[in-house]
């Protein structure tokens, strides 16, 4: 699993494409040249790019949900529907399809985000605001960390 750090500002182009960001391209290695897959999010107002390697293991999980429940049919689609394959081009460039970028009102300044084995595309505002909403961010790790155990096995 690659673990993607950093924020970057980036640029939207007048076809939709903006240049891939060459430290996160570093950090992905040889993966970059697979191409991703880019989806929403599905809580933010923002993109989803999955290197295809992480898209293969989360739809390979997908396609054990039973799809005639009707949940699990609702979630396979919103999770997705409108899921498109992109590939950089020469120069390192990623194409954002448009309907994806009018769902997260991408229009030319945006942020890259690397997010553990994924990467976000936020329009900066929007990136901004969410990143300073007030938060009771004491109570979230709480919630969200507070039952792992941080002891190191591994010797």
């Amino acid at each position: 699993m690659i673990g993607l750090i950093g924020e970057y500002d980036c640029k939207v182009d007048a076809k939709g494409r903006f240049m891939f960001p060459s430290e996160l391209k570093k950090q992905m290695g040889k993966e970059f040249d697979d191409g991703f897959v880019v989806t929403r999010n599905l809580h933010q107002p923002c993109l989803v790019v999955y290197p295809k390697a992480e898209w293969a293991r989360l739809n390979k999980k997908l396609s054990r949900l039973n799809r005639l429940i009707k949940a699990n049919d609702i979630f396979v689609r919103k999770v997705t529907g409108g899921a498109t394959p992109v590939e950089p081009d020469g120069a390192g460039r990623i194409l954002i399809p448009k309907s994806l970028a009018d769902h997260a009102s991408i229009q030319q300044d945006i942020k890259v985000v690397g997010s553990n084995n994924l990467i976000e595309i936020w329009d900066k505002n929007k990136y901004l605001d969410f990143m300073n909403s007030e938060v009771d961010i004491e109570k979230l790790a709480n919630d969200v960390m507070g039952s792992i155990d941080f002891s190191d096995d591994e010797s």
